[in-house]
């Protein structure tokens, strides 16, 4: 029974108001409301009504509410990620929208388009490495993935390789074939080289195209060809642990990422060379348009590889064309601090860009602005010893 009835019927019996009120715990003018309203309503009075406020000025606008469903939809259907950090992202960087994440979420979860997993195990108890620097180390594997007929069914099994960068998940390198081998790993890895640089380090498992140095039995000792690659150049060889896939976990995770793609696309590839151009599509999907949580300001990995020093090998001599790296934000007034020759300078940059993450690289006296999330270099400048304020012009 409602207190609101209890209450009703208590002073309709003849108590007092006063003593409803202290042996209920209520006030006398709620009480006073309730009766008015009995008057008024009946036994409708006796039902709890709603405190829900009549106006929300602050609620999330339906055409906005519309938009979050519409991109979680359209990013589902693609095969790419449609959580809520996804989504924030889309809205400020192609509608120009700011919305929570907890908003997000819950508009989410009121559609039904979250589904519950309380099992899962929580990101907070895996420990979380990543290399300092692009080309520190490179994380390579391969899965499968099997070709369709014409008809829709299931055909030849093929191969995947992949060359991941630790630092930034950029994808170096990724390529199909019907059988991965040892003489393709090092083609493979060859060929990434030629085009990104060598890195200090590379992480693989322990199957036997990366290496034989764990092997047992005939296969012990000695060096396959990448191995031998490898100690040629100086770059030193990682290898995870047999049966722990973590160690290797970020191109394990980009391999889910890819077949998810792969499957949700609408034409099944029937030959290798109809699965190499989806590769490659993915590739400049994943690379330069999609936003990666694990990445600083949710950038992508095409901008953290380009807006960094790159390691090298340890016999290799150092590439210092940028000899420091400084990550700030713009402040409000549409400026950044640098020190330079034990003196502040004050970087114009312009106030339309205020609260902007970006990366500084310099050298010597010479400076870029790199926005953090983007990629997009704000201005180059070559710092005036003669004054603190560089201010935003065409002249360094």
């Amino acid at each position: 029974m409602s207190k609101q009835r209890l209450v009703i019927t208590a002073v309709l019996a003849g108590q007092t108001q006063s003593d409803v009120a202290r042996r209920y715990g209520v006030s006398q003018g709620w009480i006073s409301k309730l009766m008015a309203r009995w008057r008024l309503e009946g036994e409708a009075a006796f039902e709890p009504r709603s405190r829900r406020p009549k106006t929300s000025p602050t609620a999330t606008p339906v055409a906005t509410i519309g938009l979050v469903i519409a991109l979680r939809h359209r990013l589902e259907r693609a095969g790419l990620d449609a959580g809520a950090d996804t989504i924030s992202w889309h809205l400020v960087h192609t509608h120009q929208l700011t919305l929570n994440r907890a908003t997000i979420h819950r508009i989410l979860t009121r559609q039904g388009l979250i589904e519950a997993e309380p099992r899962k195990r929580p990101k907070s108890s895996y420990l979380h490495f990543a290399a300092d620097q692009p080309n520190e180390c490179w994380q390579s594997d391969f899965t499968h993935y099997r070709l369709s007929t014409t008809d829709g069914h299931p055909a030849a099994d093929t191969e995947i390789i992949t060359w991941l960068d630790d630092h930034s998940r950029y994808v170096l390198h990724l390529s199909a074939h019907h059988r991965i081998s040892a003489v393709i790993v090092l083609e493979t890895f060859t060929r990434t080289a030629q085009q990104h640089g060598y890195p200090a380090s590379t992480l693989t498992d322990n199957g036997m195209v990366y290496t034989v140095r764990l092997a047992g039995g005939k296969n012990s000792g000695g060096r396959t060809s990448l191995e031998a690659e490898l100690f040629r150049l100086g770059i030193t060889q990682k290898n995870g642990s047999p049966h722990h896939p973590q160690t290797q976990g970020k191109v394990e995770r980009f391999q889910q990422t890819l077949k998810k793609w792969l499957r949700a696309q609408p034409h099944q590839p029937t030959t290798i060379s109809e699965l190499q151009l989806l590769l490659e599509e993915f590739a400049q999907e994943y690379n330069q348009r999609r936003p990666h949580r694990s990445l600083a300001h949710q950038a992508t990995p095409a901008t953290a590889y380009t807006t960094s020093i790159k390691a090298t090998p340890a016999s290799s001599p150092r590439d210092d064309s940028h000899n420091r790296v400084r990550h700030d934000r713009i402040d409000k007034s549409g400026t950044v601090t640098l020190r330079v020759a034990g003196h502040l300078r004050h970087i114009g940059i312009g106030r339309t860009h205020a609260g902007t993450h970006v990366t500084l690289l310099i050298q010597e006296l010479d400076v870029t602005v790199i926005n953090a999330t983007t990629g997009e270099i704000l201005r180059e400048l070559t710092i005036n010893l003669n004054r603190d304020y560089q201010p935003t012009s065409t002249k360094k």
